[in-house]
């Protein structure tokens, strides 16, 4: 988060934290707390940037959906032009109900059900990125029986090592993700003779939260040698599906500037002849979102200082899954000669791993005040759960001086709502115990 630059999306005015011309504080007092906000210009302004750097190539964005899947995001960027990256067949309905086009439409996933792979059929979707061979065979059956032919691109895993961390890399040997590269030329081989099969595309993905551009080199120039060689055995590979990945600042990290990935695009297979596919996610979102939250309590308890939260992990899980770092800026703005310590920010969640950050230097907070996690538009409200019963929160969009709720907040009410008795629990006590009890 740019904490002192009036024309970033969260900036400090006036002494109050602001999402564009929005005070934060505002939006708490109509909504309540947690909610998550996002800001429209910084999405658009993201999409716009990438959009820019890849200017001359035959290339569409694919918005991944999982790093941030609300109607309302997904449509402000699919009225840009931006296509759908999905990996579920929830995915694919919102990527519909939002308006983008089925031409538009990537399907990915390791683990496609039958059901999934046939509404990418009737819907007629821009293409299906195949991870085995078991799921090539059960969409031949599909495509076939429905007399269509889908065009497919499968993904290659060219044991790159993304370096990132362990749980979002996804291109090396030991990831369950894609077709071994080496064994590719088989596979392929196995799709010409498939019924109603086209094999058109190769896609790789490595990982996410990338900050090097390395990785993405060794990938893309890997996938670029299995292209001619797959076009010397006669294939007609025309597509390349490049994944997403790259990564924003948390905490210190210096990730690429999207002009300097365009150019390791360019330098690898920008000569390729193939039309190219871009799945950017947190890249687009990460920074366009803050998760806003109140502190219920200030506890010390054997020398530490606990700042307790009403968010708690179900609201924002990444710290707890990824030891995650995320800025926390209080909405009121501090003093510069603000005394700073060292607290432990928590949530009201049973669970130790509740906590946002440990030994982190803030200013002092009392109960009451407001702050607010920077970095959370991608991976935050879309990863939540009702653990403990606690609702989903509010999702709240800003555009100037504007705002809309694009997801109200879920009452218990609702979340009951889900649930119901099986008949026997109808009964009587007596009757049961009776039942029970009869030889």
């Amino acid at each position: 988060m740019n904490q002192g630059r009036d024309q970033a999306p969260f900036h400090y005015q006036a002494g109050e934290l602001h999402a564009e011309r929005r005070p934060l504080a505002d939006l708490a007092a109509l909504v309540g707390t947690p909610f998550y906000c996002y800001s429209s210009t910084a999405i658009e302004g993201a999409y716009r940037e990438f959009e820019a750097a890849l200017a001359g190539l035959d290339a569409t964005i694919c918005f991944a959906m999982k790093a941030n899947s609300n109607l309302a995001v997904v449509k402000t960027l699919a009225r840009l032009g931006a296509g759908a990256d999905v990996v579920s067949g929830g995915e694919l309905q919102r990527a519909l109900a939002a308006g983008v086009p089925p031409a538009k439409i990537v399907f990915s996933g390791v683990g496609k059900s039958s059901e999934e792979l046939a509404a990418a059929l009737d819907h007629r979707i821009h293409q299906i990125n195949v991870e085995s061979e078991p799921e090539l065979t059960l969409l031949s059956q599909l495509a076939a029986a429905r007399r269509v032919t889908a065009k497919v691109a499968l993904r290659v895993n060219p044991d790159v090592d993304a370096r990132t961390h362990a749980k979002i890399t996804t291109g090396t040997k030991g990831n369950k993700f894609g077709i071994d590269i080496d064994e590719a030329p088989r596979v392929y081989a196995m799709a010409r003779e498939l019924p109603g099969i086209q094999a058109v595309g190769a896609a790789v993905h490595i990982g996410s939260q990338l900050t090097q551009l390395p990785p993405f080199r060794a990938a893309f120039g890997r996938v670029a040698e299995l292209v001619t060689s797959l076009r010397e055995q006669g294939h007609d590979i025309n597509r390349l599906d490049l994944g997403g990945g790259l990564g924003i600042a948390y905490r210190d990290e210096r990730p690429p500037a999207i002009a300097d990935y365009a150019a390791i695009v360019r330098e690898t297979v920008g000569r390729s002849g193939c039309s190219l596919t871009f799945e950017p996610g947190r890249r687009l979102v990460g920074d366009a979102g803050v998760l806003v939250s109140r502190v219920l309590f200030v506890k010390e308890h054997a020398g530490r200082r606990f700042i307790i939260l009403d968010a708690a992990m179900n609201d924002l899980i990444r710290p707890a899954m990824y030891e995650a770092w995320h800025d926390i800026m209080p909405i009121v703005e501090p003093d510069s000669g603000a005394r700073r310590s060292a607290a432990d920010i928590v949530g009201p969640v049973c669970e130790s791993s509740d906590t946002f950050a440990t030994g982190r230097s803030l200013p002092p907070l009392a109960a009451g005040d407001l702050v607010a996690f920077s970095g959370a538009g991608a991976y935050g409200a879309v990863m939540a759960s009702t653990y403990n019963s606690r609702p989903l929160i509010p999702e709240v969009m800003v555009r100037g001086e504007a705002h809309a709720v694009i997801r109200a907040r879920q009452s218990v009410a609702a979340l009951l709502a889900q649930e119901s008795m099986p008949n026997w629990l109808d009964e009587p006590a007596t009757a049961r115990h009776a039942e029970v009890a009869t030889p």
